[in-house]
């Protein structure tokens, strides 16, 4: 689904930069234009092409990384972990993997959405996507260190959503 998104997005942007460089391009100086307002005119070319410049490096600088596609390699096998929220409890088929595993967590709620939030020990976010009732997201995260994680709902959710927490355990790999 992400990439289908990625791939939208690039079309989007790609018609924008080319509707501006048409409309750049057919713009030429007027010759009611004094010296003043044809130099002004020119310079305007410059920057429009620098601020380009800079979207475009931006866009590539930022969009490349995007962390919701599944990485490409990660050593084992994959753990699927179904995950279904429902107020305040997460309901997870499996609450411990191995350091370096490729973990698949397939996420949907029960009956509002809930943010599906993966903290580590430092309470740091590592990873996060969303529960919604009727859909399943699917959370591609390799753990490379051990440790006990913590899940939280990262959207309110109702009365209780501040105890809507559970503990995941990311056991060292034993080679």
């Amino acid at each position: 689904m992400q990439q289908i998104v990625w791939f939208v997005s690039l079309f989007f942007m790609a018609v924008l930069v080319i509707v501006f460089a048409v409309v750049f391009f057919r713009s030429k100086s007027r010759a009611d234009y004094g010296p003043i307002q044809q130099k002004a005119y020119r310079l305007r070319r410059y920057v429009f092409m620098g601020v380009l410049a800079i979207l475009v490096s931006a866009a590539f600088l930022t969009l490349r990384h995007l962390p919701y596609d599944q990485p490409a390699f990660a050593s084992g096998e994959l753990v699927k972990i179904q995950v279904s929220a429902s107020q305040f409890v997460w309901d997870m088929s499996q609450t411990e993997v191995k350091v370096g595993q490729l973990v698949e967590f397939d996420v949907t709620s029960q009956d509002v959405n809930h943010g599906f939030g993966i903290y580590d020990e430092q309470m740091q976010v590592v990873a996060q996507t969303q529960a919604m009732p009727g859909y399943t997201n699917k959370l591609y995260y390799t753990f490379t260190k051990p440790g006990t994680y913590k899940i939280l709902c990262l959207e309110y959710c109702g009365a209780a959503h501040h105890y809507m927490a559970a503990d995941f355990e990311v056991k060292p790999d034993s080679k």
